[in-house]
């Protein structure tokens, strides 16, 4: 199965480097750090993987979203960094036994964009929650891989970097929550 998840990264990365080019900013993205205190069980590439194909899905309109670097970008390019600064595997009994959200595993994490100068434009940290109803790669990422993706898709889409006329040259977007509705 992860060769196949490379595989199709691969793939894709290609058909987006197509793409390149095209008016919209380029989004790469890295495999997030771990800090030295959090017992951090899963694999970061997979975790990386996932991400890029929940942005790949929901921010493509927005983005050139790529796995690695390219060397022909011509727009703007952000690289998406990110640290796993707490988790808790949470407590299967509880969420079976009283349901409704409890015991759920959660991580806080910190992930930032930066230009192609190495300054953050986008600055963001967010605690992930696990999904309800979890996801087929639990193994090897757990139950937090899409939910994180998704996170980072709305924030990014929200953050008004793929807007015409944005650079990264704008002062960071730091704690910003989504706009209620």
């Amino acid at each position: 199965m992860p060769v196949r998840l490379v595989n199709l990264a691969l793939l894709l990365s290609l058909a987006a480097t197509e793409c390149v080019g095209q008016g919209k900013p380029t989004l790469i993205i890295e495999t997030f750090a771990v800090s030295t205190s959090v017992p951090w069980p899963y694999d970061m590439n997979q975790l990386k993987l996932e991400t890029f194909s929940e942005l790949l899905k929901k921010d493509s309109q927005y983005f050139v979203v790529l796995p690695e670097p390219v060397q022909d970008a011509k727009d703007a390019v952000y690289t998406l960094r990110g640290e796993v600064l707490e988790w808790h595997p949470g407590n299967r009994a509880k969420r079976l036994l009283v349901g409704m959200g409890t015991g759920r595993e959660t991580a806080k994490i910190h992930y930032w964009l930066t230009d192609i100068s190495g300054k953050r434009v986008f600055d963001q940290t967010d605690t992930i929650r696990q999904a309800f109803l979890g996801n087929a790669y639990a193994g090897s990422v757990g139950q937090l891989a899409q939910p994180l993706a998704d996170k980072i898709a709305e924030r990014l889409k929200a953050s008004g970097l793929a807007q015409p006329g944005s650079s990264g040259n704008q002062r960071p977007h730091s704690e910003q929550q989504p706009k209620s509705k």
